[in-house]
């Protein structure tokens, strides 16, 4: 074990993901990567970052540029629900800003907070690739939701709180 926070098994998932690239190309399985120490973690911190860029071989800056250009990975623990909002022009025209305002008035917090029973955070995000459906939100990096009215926000946030008992 390398870490205290990356165990073997990580590393044996790491290897899987290496395989897919040439030897001298190791580097290309960065994202996937850092995609599994999220999995595993929650989050990637800047000490999972340097693990990541020594077992690659690649400067631990390289994988923190990584980490920090994609938006889908969290450097910090979040909510066990992260809803990115996005703010991007089309979403903007079509309302995305008001979405935004409308999660942080129903969920009481601020863009980049969490609520504080750890259930929501709330981001804000560039383009999702969805403009024909905007305003547009990704939950969980995963579920992308179209055409955001207020009723529909406040439809998913009540049907994940009850999901919760909460």
């Amino acid at each position: 074990m390398i870490s205290m926070a990356i165990t073997d098994a990580t590393l044996l998932r790491f290897d899987k993901e290496i395989a897919k690239y040439p030897n001298d190309q190791k580097q290309s399985a960065v994202m996937a990567c850092l995609a599994i120490v999220q999995q595993e973690l929650g989050h990637v911190s800047t000490a999972s970052e340097k693990v990541i860029a020594d077992y690659l071989g690649m400067p631990a800056i390289a994988v923190h540029e990584v980490t920090t250009f994609y938006n889908m990975y969290n450097q910090h623990a979040c909510g066990k629900y992260k809803l990115n909002v996005c703010t991007n022009l089309p979403c903007q025209l079509r309302e995305g800003g008001q979405a935004l305002k409308h999660l942080e008035e129903k969920l009481g917090i601020h863009m980049g907070e969490t609520t504080p029973d750890g259930l929501f955070t709330l981001q804000q995000s560039e383009c999702l690739g969805a403009c024909a459906d905007s305003p547009v939100m990704l939950v969980n990096d995963r579920t992308m939701c179209s055409f955001m009215t207020n009723d529909k926000l406040d439809k998913l946030v009540d049907e994940l709180r009850a999901a919760e008992g909460k």
